[in-house]
């Protein structure tokens, strides 16, 4: 396990006090190790979880050559170009066992979707195609052409593939995929747990009555939002004050029950220290200035108890902060500490609807609004005030518009990247 110090040594160029976002995901990618303990799920409970071993397919899918519709199959060796073919019908065939029969010379079978293709016949012709003459059916030229609408035997999957990797995040597909081949039950890493608490004298859990100068917690929802919809489990710890036995024994509680532990709140330079102190008196923490807005401050490190260890990621206090910053940095170093296969954000490119002032040298995240242009190009738009403390902002908006620590200005119709919500938030 690599100290704060041994990560800082390997990255070239790094300054905590103007980190860049890239560097940022780079040293997470370092100091972050996967879980290694697993277990065996039946197929309806593995949904959003991360597969702990290559999954081998014991059988091909599908298992025969099968009619990919209702139609007739024949032999396509009978195909004449520009003349019709007239067959004369042998029998039908049904979907779940073999026909018996054989079919001969100038003799077709009608046939079922998924009815397993008897031996000779290679091309089904749909029955809407065909013209019917009693137990006879004409072929009209030029509709079929060999090897139309078979399903081959393998197509899917052979039999010794691998079905699915190590690492690949169980959606809803991959669940049908894994019934398709028979498999009741499947090995996947251990869940993944996560402890959260928020920090300050001035924060207020709902239920308690308003005082002067004090706000109602909302971080400590969205990150539940943001935890939950990961796939995680969330230990929510509530609010800690700012008080220093607090606060120990909320960080050693935390890294006893958990494998990461996420705060929000007293990792600001004007903040008060006792936050900051205790990360720095429990564990092994870098504290950062971001090259970044918003959420400039963050706090990233390891908190040790009991010889036992949680990856610790100290958030800014101000909610479009947090979330940016959880998007951006968290989701992608748990996801790697959940055993998943590391990918890079999936950025989409819309044209800007207005001019946006951006200054090289940092990487900004705006809050904006993809819609459809006339034309059939994505467009997107702020969604205005961009204050790390507009919440709504983020409900208003469908994804984030990154503008890149190199990029300058925006003029309208400049394209953008797009971070799109969905699935995230």
């Amino acid at each position: 396990m690599k100290s704060i110090e041994q990560i800082a040594a390997e990255l070239q160029g790094y300054d905590p006090q103007a980190i860049s976002a890239e560097r940022v995901n780079d040293f997470l990618a370092r100091l972050v190790e996967p879980v290694t303990a697993t277990e065996d799920l039946g197929v309806f409970d593995a949904l959003g979880r991360v597969l702990a071993q290559d999954v081998v397919s014991p059988i091909s899918v599908p298992p025969h050559d099968n009619s990919a519709m209702d139609g007739f199959a024949f032999d396509s060796g009978q195909l004449r170009p520009d003349e019709p073919l007239g067959l004369r019908v042998a029998g039908t065939a049904f979907a779940g066992k073999a026909w018996a029969g054989t079919v001969g010379a100038g003799e077709c079978l009608k046939i079922m979707t998924g009815a397993i293709m008897p031996p000779g016949l290679d091309t089904v012709v749909p029955l809407e195609f065909v013209k019917a003459e009693g137990d006879r059916v004409v072929v009209p030229p030029n509709v079929v052409s060999a090897g139309d609408n078979r399903r081959l035997l393998g197509e899917d999957l052979m039999a010794g593939e691998a079905a699915l990797r190590q690492g690949q995040t169980l959606g809803p597909a991959a669940l049908g995929l894994l019934a398709s081949l028979g498999l009741p039950t499947v090995k996947v890493f251990r869940r993944v747990k996560v402890a959260y608490f928020s920090t300050g004298d001035e924060i207020l859990s709902l239920g308690e009555t308003p005082r002067e100068g004090a706000v109602y917690d909302s971080n400590r929802y969205t990150v539940f939002g943001l935890l939950t919809r990961l796939g995680v489990e969330v230990v929510d710890m509530g609010v800690v004050r700012d008080e220093p036995a607090e606060l120990e024994a909320a960080f050693r509680t935390a890294a006893l029950k958990a494998d990461a532990i996420i705060t929000s709140g007293g990792v600001s330079m004007g903040e008060a220290d006792h936050t900051k102190a205790m990360m720095k008196q429990l564990g092994d923490v870098a504290f950062w200035r971001i090259a970044m807005r918003p959420g400039r401050p963050m706090a990233v490190g390891r908190i040790d108890e009991a010889g036992k260890s949680a990856v610790l990621f100290g958030l800014p206090g101000n909610p479009v902060a947090v979330m940016v910053t959880f998007l951006a940095f968290v989701r992608p170093a748990l996801q790697r500490l959940m055993g998943a296969s590391p990918s890079e954000p999936v950025l989409l490119q819309a044209r800007s609807g207005e001019a946006l002032r951006k200054k090289p040298g940092r990487t900004e995240y705006q809050r904006g609004i993809v819609t459809r242009a006339p034309d059939g190009a994505l467009s997107v738009r702020t969604t205005g005030n961009q204050g790390s403390g507009v919440l709504s902002s983020m409900v208003e908006a469908n994804g984030l518009i990154v503008l890149h620590h190199g990029q300058g200005n925006v003029a309208v119709g400049d394209p953008v990247d797009v971070m799109m919500f969905d699935g995230a938030i």
